[in-house]
C-alpha cells in the first residue's frame, strides 16, 4: 500500500498540472479573501475566517476532482491496471493507497491557508477575541469535506479511462452530495419533517455543524460512513472492470 501511496503523490507532482492546481486554489482564496470587496476579510469589520470556510468548499468542488481524476483513469489508459492487480496487494490496499495519496495532496493545499489565520490575528485589535474553537472546528470540517470529495473523486476515476469524464463525474457527484440535498429540502412539497432529513443526508448540513466549533460524533460518523461507502464502491468498480477484461 505504501508503494501505491508514494506513486500517487509522485504522479501528481511529476507534471505541472499538480502545482498549477494547488497554486490556483491558493490564488483563488487569496483574491476572494483579500482583494474582491464583496468577500474581503478586510472589509467585514470582524476578525474571523468565516469567508474562507464558506468559499473553500466551492473551490474544493473543482480542485479535488482535478487532483483525483487521473488516479485510476491513467492506470486504465496505460494498461497498468492489469499489472497492478497481479501484485500481492488486496483491493482495499490499492484503493486505500490511492485515497491516502490524493488526500495528502489536499492537506498540503490546505496548510498554506494557515497564513490567513496569522494575518487576521495580527490585524485584529484584540487577538484574544478570535473564535479559535470555531476556527479549529472549521478546519476539521474542511479536512473531512476534503476526504469525502477525495473518496468521490477516486470512485469517479475508477469508472472510466477518460480523465476529463472522471473530473466531470466527480464535480457533479460532489456538488449533489454537498448542496443538492440542501436545495432539495427547500422544495415546498418536502416542508414539514422530510426537509430536515433531506438536509441531514447532505454534506453541507454536517459541515456547517462542525464549523460552529462543536464536534458532534454524529457528524464524524456521517463523514466516515460516506468515505467508506465511496471507497467500497470504488473497490466494486475496479473488480467489475477487471472481470470484464
Amino acid at each position: 500500500m505504501l508503494a501505491i501511496f508514494k506513486k500517487e503523490i509522485n504522479q501528481f507532482f511529476s507534471s505541472v498540472t499538480g502545482y498549477v492546481a494547488i497554486i490556483l486554489f491558493l490564488l483563488a482564496n487569496g483574491l476572494l479573501l483579500f482583494v474582491f470587496p464583496e468577500t474581503s476579510l478586510l472589509d467585514t469589520g470582524y476578525a474571523n475566517l468565516d469567508p474562507l470556510f464558506d468559499l473553500a468548499p466551492l473551490i474544493y468542488l473543482l480542485l479535488i476532482p482535478a487532483i483525483t481524476m487521473r488516479s485510476f483513469a491513467d492506470e486504465f489508459k496505460s494498461g497498468t491496471m492489469e499489472l497492478l492487480s497481479t501484485r500481492p496487494l488486496s483491493w482495499w490496499q490499492v484503493v486505500t493507497g490511492k485515497f491516502l495519496g490524493s488526500f495528502l495532496i489536499v492537506v498540503i493545499s490546505l496548510i498554506p491557508t494557515l497564513v490567513y489565520y496569522i494575518a487576521i490575528r495580527q490585524l485584529s485589535v484584540n487577538p484574544q477575541q478570535l473564535d479559535n474553537g470555531g476556527i479549529i472546528g472549521s478546519y476539521l470540517g474542511l479536512l473531512l469535506l476534503g476526504a469525502v470529495f477525495t473518496a468521490i473523486g477516486i470512485w469517479a476515476s475508477s469508472l472510466t479511462a477518460n480523465a476529463m469524464i472522471s473530473f466531470l463525474i466527480a464535480v457533479f457527484t460532489s456538488f449533489i452530495f454537498y448542496n443538492g440535498f440542501d436545495a432539495l429540502s427547500k422544495i415546498p412539497a418536502f416542508s414539514g419533517s422530510a426537509d430536515f432529513y433531506l438536509q441531514m443526508a447532505g454534506i453541507k448540513f454536517h459541515y456547517t455543524s462542525i464549523s460552529r466549533g462543536v464536534i458532534d460524533s454524529r457528524d464524524i460518523i456521517y463523514f466516515l460512513s460516506l468515505i467508506g461507502l465511496m471507497l467500497y464502491l470504488t473497490k466494486l468498480s475496479l473488480q467489475r472492470k477487471l472481470w470484464q477484461t
